[in-house]
């Protein structure tokens, strides 16, 4: 296994916020960086200003929302597979998987799924489903697999400031936290609570009621690890530092770092 530095981060709309993600890339070197709601069509991607930073990569573009892309430093990801399988009908850019540094990595974005109850409830719990049984066809391998991503669920009370202002949202729903666990279940590590598993780790803060000055935030961006690679976890962090720049994503990249050797 190769030192790895494998991020995921929520653009929140990458023209608008391409001198943000530039600099963050400069300044933290990710070798592997999964990008989500990039918010611009396949032909928008500004693919060169990224091989000008040193970085190959693919993308899964949608106008106006949705969109995912994987960025390898000093390497092209190989593509292996665009779109969760189970729904011909679902055209959503939310999913996109490559082979990079040695690794399956697969960047998801899940649907947020408000309001709830209602159609776009239904289609996060059906897409998380999916994603479920997808998940444990990748767990079986014997290939090291990340699934990165911004997963719209806060799996604990703990991943919350305070649950009691969202509990009607779609990110706190029972049935979305089970379906969560479920995937844990599957024998995934989740990456930051495997090293932090009492603190309170934020990766989201919304534009309203200052909450990112007062740290009210939410754990939604999650690196899981299957079974072949989470022995080589070694570190794991959120780049708090990006939400603070100037038209800033409401999210902020977290991290995780893999060693060549297994942890003991």
């Amino acid at each position: 296994m190769k030192n790895l530095r494998i991020a995921t981060f929520n653009i929140n709309g990458l023209r608008a916020r391409l001198p943000n993600l530039l600099e963050w890339l400069e300044r933290e070197q990710p070798d592997i960086a999964c990008l989500q709601e990039l918010k611009a069509a396949d032909k928008d991607f500004p693919a060169l200003d990224f091989e000008a930073a040193g970085y190959g990569a693919i993308w899964h573009g949608q106008a106006s929302w949705n969109g995912v892309a994987i960025l390898a430093r000093d390497a092209q990801p190989l593509e292996s597979r665009r779109g969760l399988p189970g729904d011909d009908a679902d055209l959503h850019s939310r999913y996109l998987e490559a082979a990079v540094h040695g690794v399956l990595v697969g960047c998801l974005y899940l649907p947020n799924g408000n309001p709830q109850p209602g159609p776009k409830f239904d289609y996060k719990l059906a897409w998380f489903e999916r994603l479920i049984d997808y998940a444990r066809l990748l767990q079986d391998s014997e290939h090291p697999v990340v699934l990165a991503g911004d997963y719209n669920v806060v799996p604990t009370d703990l991943d919350i400031y305070n649950p009691r202002s969202w509990l009607k949202d779609a990110l706190l729903q029972p049935e979305s936290r089970e379906c969560y666990q479920r995937l844990l279940a599957q024998g995934w590590t989740d990456s930051l609570r495997r090293l932090y598993p009492q603190d309170r780790l934020y990766t989201f803060w919304d534009y309203f009621r200052q909450h990112w000055q007062k740290n009210s935030g939410l754990r939604i961006d999650h690196l899981l690890l299957n079974r072949a690679l989470s022995p080589y976890l070694h570190e794991a962090g959120v780049d708090a530092w990006v939400r603070n720049q100037p038209h800033a994503s409401d999210h902020a990249p977290c991290w995780i770092r893999l060693a060549s050797r297994k942890r003991r």
